[in-house]
């Protein structure tokens, strides 16, 4: 089964690049066992990264952390999906 972890944060006004560098820079253990994963932006300084993994729905699997408080303009979305 593959699930997708996705982290969703809104940045704090003009710290967008900030925020998507320290996202990049998150490697939680055992993140190496990873199919894929993927960052992206959006409009209102918004940042996404999505994980793949060969896991159960249910599965611990490592997640981002909260970042540094003063990156974000409010708290982090997270959802976990599995392919259908």
């Amino acid at each position: 089964m593959t699930v997708a972890l996705m982290w969703e944060a809104k940045a704090a006004p003009g710290r967008a690049p900030e925020l998507l560098a320290w996202a990049r820079s998150q490697h939680a253990l055992g993140e190496a066992l990873a199919v894929r994963r993927e960052h992206f932006t959006a409009p209102g300084d918004r940042v996404l990264v999505i994980i793949w993994w060969d896991a159960a729905y249910d599965a611990e699997l490592p997640e981002i952390p909260e970042p540094p408080g003063e990156l974000v303009a409010r708290g982090v979305h997270r959802w976990r999906f599995e392919r259908v």
